[in-house]
């Protein structure tokens, strides 16, 4: 994990004034299809973990505009106040969005998006740039969801995440694994602690911010030794 100089809050506050008048727009030609180079849409009910053991199927919020001039602002007391404190949306903690389901953030309503990511990492810049109608790839909050079903107790396992920029992921509601500062994506960056996942639907919950660079994230289970858990299956509706 990278060392990062803390600053307080409020320049922190400062440090992440709008620059959204002066980033440059790349939004793709294809921009609303889903064409199987980053992702493709989910082609059965349920899925498996990679051969990895990484969770590779999300639904995914188009991104929410929060313009950041450095990701050095990614400090915790930030992070916390951005993905914790702030409302974007109606039943932000709790809900499971269908394909397509709309919510409000502002004046706007943002669409969720099924996916299957066709690599072991999912791609959020792709997806900001080639599916969703974001106005820029740089300066959002990225919100993504999916449920687990294992038939039985898995024991003694950690979520391992890693992502770029800074991220936050919860299981069930309860927060698993902070991952603050500016870096980047490596696979395993960082682990909750151990947790045991019953036997039944669990809901990952998890949001990335990134400033003017490109952002992604993978996701998976390892056990007490670090061994891929992949006894599960992964639904999103």
């Amino acid at each position: 994990m990278k060392i990062v100089t803390k600053i307080s809050f409020a320049a922190a506050l400062a440090l992440s004034v709008a620059f959204g008048a002066n980033a440059q727009t790349s939004k793709s030609p294809s921009a609303g299809t889903v064409d199987g180079t980053y992702f493709v849409k989910p082609a059965a009910a349920a899925s498996t973990p990679d051969p990895e053991g990484f969770i590779t199927r999300w639904s995914l919020l188009d991104p929410i505009s929060k313009p950041n001039r450095t990701n050095t602002v990614f400090v915790d007391s930030y992070l916390r106040y951005y993905f914790v404190d702030t409302l974007y949306f109606k039943d932000q903690q709790t809900i499971v969005p269908k394909d397509g389901q709309k919510v409000k953030v502002g004046k706007s309503k943002l669409a969720w998006h099924s996916l299957q990511s066709t690599g072991f990492n999912v791609k959020l810049f792709r997806f900001a740039t080639g599916i969703s109608n974001a106005e820029t790839p740089y300066g959002n909050v990225f919100w993504a969801v999916t449920t687990i079903h294992c038939d039985e107790d898995i024991k003694d396992v950690r979520l391992s995440v890693g992502s770029n920029s800074a991220s936050m992921w919860w299981i069930d509601g309860k927060e698993a694994v902070l991952l603050s500062g500016d870096r980047r994506m490596v696979v395993d960056d960082c682990a909750s602690g151990v947790v045991t996942l019953t036997k039944g639907d669990h809901i990952i919950r998890g949001v990335v911010i990134n400033g003017p660079g490109m952002s992604d994230f993978c996701v998976r289970f390892v056990d007490l030794k670090g061994n891929v858990v992949s006894n599960y299956t992964i639904i999103t509706k």
